[in-house]
């Protein structure tokens, strides 16, 4: 991915005036997302465009009746782009209907600097197409936070934090069950970001039957922070370890209610290697005010140990094309309650490929 600015795009209104607003800003992303996945679809889940569409069609009555309001959005974005509104909810279902074969693998991390400040950060890996269709959102609602997010074009809920500083971070499992009732983890991820807080969170979740496929949310406020492992059939949440730190890869720690094949072999190698660099910087004398976003993208997530499957990722040539994954952002957010921030970096951090540092809010 071209080191360049990312899009920033303002949306406020009813669901369907954010929906509108952001189909239309994205189109051109849009479209590109659309093109990316259905070649993504062929390649790993052998499923024709066609019928990529018709489990969209399962999960679209399922986020109708669960969350009427973001269905809403969905469909507003749809016409806003001039695209199927089950293309959009396609796009928002894509980890579930690929059943775990899509391989983006991320590396992500809490870190308590007081009891009223949290640091939340992430490499997110994927496929380099989808770099230039990534964007910063804004989203104000009446009687909600702010949220603030980088995500894929088309997409309602990702990586990001509010005006509560309620920060979410995504890691993704494969593992089955799937269940189209339940709702798929992007939506979910939108669901926290409505949230006042992380118990607020888990509680909607719960309230609303839980999520369609096994994923990893890393969710953290100014005084808290839950690894939530999630999953059809049941969850499991990690608590803050003594040191206030909570870290995840690609494979469950505790979550043993999924079938979980292995699969990404460098997971357990990048949780090891991101315990043995934090663990390294505590023994070192780094606490509170410290631990800021230059540090974190300097010390721990450009490591390349075990390249080119590093916590600093870097595409494997062994590997398809279309599902090589590279670190496309690294984002720090500081979940300090009176002054919630983050930093979004493009590329690798730490390489030639690295690009300029971005603020949310801007």
């Amino acid at each position: 991915m071209p080191a360049t600015q990312l899009s920033r795009i303002t949306l406020r209104g009813t669901p369907r005036e954010i929906g509108l607003a952001h189909g239309e800003n994205l189109k051109p992303q849009i479209l590109r997302q659309l093109h990316i996945y259905k070649s993504m679809f062929e390649y790993t889940s052998r499923l024709s465009w066609s019928q990529v569409l018709k489990v969209a069609a399962e999960f679209q009555s399922t986020i109708q009746k669960l969350t009427p309001e973001i269905h809403t959005e969905m469909m507003g974005i749809a016409e806003g782009a001039g695209v199927q509104a089950l293309e959009i909810v396609a796009l928002n279902c894509r980890s579930e209907i690929a059943l775990g074969k899509f391989s983006d693998g991320c590396t992500s991390l809490s870190w308590r600097k007081h009891d009223h400040a949290r640091v939340l950060a992430q490499n997110w890996d994927w496929t380099a197409s989808v770099g230039e269709n990534l964007a910063m959102v804004s989203i104000e609602q009446s009687g909600k936070p702010t949220i603030y997010m980088v995500t894929e074009a088309g997409i309602v809920g990702k990586i990001g934090f509010n005006s509560a500083a309620v920060g979410t971070c995504l890691n993704a499992i494969r593992a089955r069950p799937m269940d189209p009732s339940k709702l798929p983890i992007h939506v979910a991820l939108r669901l926290c970001l409505e949230s006042p807080s992380v118990a607020d969170a888990v509680k909607t979740l719960q309230d609303l039957g839980g999520v369609a496929s096994a994923q990893h949310i890393l969710i953290a406020d100014s005084t808290s922070a839950l690894g939530l492992e999630l999953s059809p059939v049941g969850n499991k949440y990690l608590p803050e370890n003594p040191s206030g730190l909570i870290g995840h890869t690609n494979h469950f720690l505790e979550n043993r209610y999924v079938d979980e094949p292995p699969w990404l072999s460098d997971s357990p190698i990048r949780l090891w290697r991101l315990n043995e660099l934090t663990g390294e910087l505590i023994a070192s004398g780094v606490h509170g005010d410290d631990i800021v976003p230059a540090l974190l993208r300097r010390k721990v997530f450009s490591d390349t140990f075990n390249a080119p499957q590093a916590i600093a990722c870097q595409e494997d040539e062994s590997r398809h094309e279309i599902i090589r994954s590279s670190t496309l952002f690294n984002i720090v957010m500081d979940l300090d309650r009176g002054n919630p921030r983050a930093e979004i970096s493009l590329g690798r951090p730490g390489s030639d490929d690295e690009g300029p540092i971005m603020t949310m809010p801007w």
